[in-house]
């Protein structure tokens, strides 16, 4: 019997006002957000490490809020990505590593690296950053000890050997590139599967996982969902999570052959702007999935 990849389905970042008294109650605590989004969703995407350093004590206490099964994903800063556009990076990424990630132990999810639009694609400089990513907690470590001075609380610790994950999100059409592609199959990182009215949509698998972020096909940040849009993406999570590819995928490179073993599937509704459209998206594209295990099939490395 094939066994079939994880799916969770959640939202990017969980503090926003407009959704006191609506996803939220309005008595609700604010404190109390995390716990209470958690329970709705297996997945959350952290949004607050990308515009910077967080404490070792704000993962602890993100890790303690939810639940046992539940898994982050963390943004990677901004600072690596949009500031020094990956060049002299080696010391900021060990303060990134550094700064309580590991925290989360079992609940750290993949590690989303999203770059600008204007930022194209530059073999040299793409090659030594995917280079230096870390693929397991211990090798993380063994960078986080070359952080520089301005991290004041490094983590250097971890609750044993597990691996780390890695998610690439592209805004420039020169990514749609079979050099790109194979350097990110090589490196196993996953292309980011953008749905977006204004960046490249690509599903080319690069990786034993796949990662989605939702922000509006019509307006960005802003439009949701309809009933056809959400069983279309429903379909596709099926064919991903069952080791295959949707019939409709857009890639640069041909399919890769179908697997015995399915995918693990992370997808996040980043539809987060002024209407309450990421929580009510969320919630019914799982409902379509309700069926699907919940365990990932996938190994320690």
């Amino acid at each position: 019997m094939k066994k079939t990849g994880a799916v969770r389905i959640g939202i990017s970042g969980w503090t926003y006002a407009p959704w006191r008294g609506q996803f939220y109650p309005e008595d609700l605590p604010q404190k109390q957000e995390l716990s209470y989004a958690a329970r709705h969703f297996r997945s959350i995407e952290i949004n607050g490490t990308f515009y910077g350093l967080q404490r070792p004590e704000s993962f602890g206490r993100w890790r303690d809020e939810t639940p046992d099964d539940f898994v982050f994903a963390v943004k990677g800063p901004r600072f690596l990505t949009h500031v020094r556009r990956l060049q002299e990076i080696v010391a900021p990424l060990a303060n990134f590593f550094g700064s309580g990630l590991l925290r989360l132990g079992p609940k750290l999810g993949p590690i989303l690296w999203q770059f600008p639009p204007n930022m194209a694609f530059d073999p040299a400089r793409y090659e030594n950053f995917l280079s230096l990513l870390p693929h397991d907690h211990d090798a993380a470590i063994a960078l986080a000890k070359r952080h520089d001075a301005r991290l004041k609380h490094a983590w250097l610790r971890s609750d044993g050997h597990q691996p780390i994950r890695h998610a690439l999100e592209i805004r420039n059409d020169s990514f749609r590139s079979a050099e790109f592609i194979e350097m990110l199959r090589r490196h196993k990182v996953a292309l980011v599967c953008a749905d977006t009215v204004k960046w490249p949509l690509l599903m080319d698998i690069t990786a034993d996982f796949i990662y989605c972020r939702l922000h509006g096909s019509e307006q960005l940040y802003v439009s949701g969902y309809e009933d056809e849009a959400l069983d279309l993406w429903a379909e596709r999570i099926r064919a991903w999570a069952t080791g295959g590819e949707p019939d409709d995928a857009m890639r640069v490179l041909e399919p890769v052959p179908a697997r015995a073993t399915g995918r693990d599937v992370y997808l996040y509704f980043d539809n987060t702007d002024k209407k309450l459209r990421a929580p009510v998206d969320a919630e019914h594209l799982a409902e379509r999935l309700s069926d699907l295990p919940p365990r990932s099939t996938r190994k320690a490395a």
